[in-house]
């Protein structure tokens, strides 16, 4: 899958969330509190890296956790950058090449 699909299916989804949300609540989540959510998962797996290195206790398998918070985040990337219509591969690419710009070329050997 490339990054068109990861974010239409992150949208798939985000819809599900949105039909379930109005029956429960009687409305949609913001973006600001898909945004919130976002910093709890973050949360979540500032846990799971330290568990993964030894620093925390946690239940269940780490690995795997860490690979569900993992795409928790990055399902909550995809559907904000949507929402703002932010191309985000195209913003990747460009930080990237924004960050390579101020970094030391590696040593050749």
């Amino acid at each position: 899958m490339d990054i068109t699909e990861l974010t239409q299916r992150a949208q798939e989804i985000r819809a599900r969330f949105t039909a379930q949300e109005i029956s429960q609540t009687g409305r949609a989540w913001t973006r600001a509190e898909i945004a919130q959510g976002l910093v709890c998962d973050l949360g979540d797996l500032t846990k799971l890296v330290m568990a993964k290195e030894g620093r925390r206790t946690v239940q269940g398998d780490v690995d795997a956790r860490l690979a569900h918070e993992l795409s928790d985040c990055l399902w909550s990337v995809l559907v904000l950058a949507d929402l703002y219509q932010i191309d985000l591969e195209r913003a990747f690419l460009r930080t990237m090449d924004e960050l390579e710009s101020q970094l030391t070329p590696p040593a050749s050997s």
